[in-house]
């Protein structure tokens, strides 16, 4: 069984519950697949269980846990972080709510345009568009030292339903981040951020490949398999060449 749904499945055990679906009142075509795959996912339940707020916490557990990425003592900025997970992961990785008295105390801080309700040991912007640079001034006073050693990015555009649309868009998101990293983001730093697989991937990968010292395609065994969803871990940021460089 897989490393990330074994961790799933030991918390449900732990806690006495299974994996198997609950009843649920017929419904008719795409809801009703969806509700069904959603009360079968063992990711969902382990959430649950675990008081996460969504199950995406368990694809940054994943990544953190194979690649260390949070440690305590690091500031970490989390982009579209509604309704929460991955700065709730962010917050015990990076002891940012003081619970380990003999570890660093990190900082979190997330940014969202949607509503995320208050978390201890995090901070929020929202609604917000970490994309303004109204914004990102804001980041900039809140983050101590005015920089992140950890950049976050789970965010995604609304869907059209057109995927080479969606594709551009959520490419373009990645693409913006990575225009304010510069005054963002400290030399050594750390990004990852999520992609749809497309015709604009390797222009993103090949940004990242110039920046950073070394890139890597994952997918959590928490994305699910029908998903094109994938996510580029970039480590060792070495500035930006050119202009917009330091």
């Amino acid at each position: 069984m897989p490393w990330c749904c074994r961790l799933a499945c030991a918390s449900l055990r732990r806690h006495g519950l299974h994996t198997s679906a609950r009843h649920c009142k017929a419904r008719t075509g795409a809801e009703h697949l969806w509700l069904t795959r959603h009360l079968k996912d063992p990711f969902v339940k382990a959430a649950k269980v675990e008081s996460y707020r969504c199950r995406s916490a368990f694809k940054l557990l994943e990544v953190d846990t194979r690649h260390r990425i949070l440690r305590p003592g690091l500031r970490v900025l989390d982009c579209g972080a509604a309704p929460g997970a991955w700065s709730q992961v962010a917050v015990q990785r990076v002891n940012a709510a003081g619970t380990d008295p003999s570890s660093p105390v990190g900082f979190v801080l997330g940014v969202d345009l949607l509503h995320i309700a208050p978390l201890g040991g995090a901070t929020f912007v929202c609604p917000a568009d970490v994309t303004d640079p109204r914004t990102l001034q804001r980041v900039q006073e809140l983050l101590p030292g005015g920089r992140a050693d950890v950049v976050l990015s789970d965010m995604a555009p609304n869907a059209t339903g057109i995927r080479g649309l969606d594709h551009d868009r959520l490419i373009g998101l990645c693409w913006s981040l990575l225009d304010m990293a510069p005054g963002l983001l400290c030399p050594g730093g750390t990004f990852l951020c999520k992609t749809w697989a497309g015709s604009q991937s390797h222009r993103l990968q090949k940004r990242l490949t110039e920046e950073f010292q070394s890139v890597r395609t994952l997918k959590p065994e928490a994305s699910r398999k029908e998903s094109s969803e994938v996510y580029l871990l970039a480590t060792q940021y070495r500035r930006a060449r050119g202009p917009g460089g330091a």
